[in-house]
């Protein structure tokens, strides 16, 4: 596995638990398109974030080695990204449309 494919699989990770969040919390979403792209920038927003304490993709790699529990631990910010990253969206377009209706 590549650092290049670890990388790839955080973004897809991100896309699907932003977007199965959205469909599970109704309140939440904010169509597909807009839980895709959210799920990708919150999961390289947090993987970017905690890659700097050992968990980026090269250091999964560690030189030829390949570190499952770093694999884990990455995978788990990538998901947490995306979902971190739809309810902050969704929290700040409500304010957005809420201060947009009282002018």
């Amino acid at each position: 596995m590549t650092g290049t494919l670890i990388s790839l699989i955080s973004i897809i990770i991100g896309i699907i638990s932003a977007n199965t969040f959205g469909s599970i919390f109704k309140k939440y979403s904010l169509g597909f398109k807009g839980n895709t792209l959210i799920g990708v920038f919150g999961s390289i927003l947090l993987i970017k974030t905690f890659g700097r304490l050992g968990f980026d993709p090269w250091s999964i790699m560690n030189n030829g080695d390949f570190d499952t529990f770093r694999l884990i631990i990455n995978i788990l910010f990538s998901a947490l990204g995306g979902i971190l990253g739809l309810v902050v969206s969704k929290f700040i377009v409500s304010k957005m449309n809420r201060n947009s209706s009282n002018n």
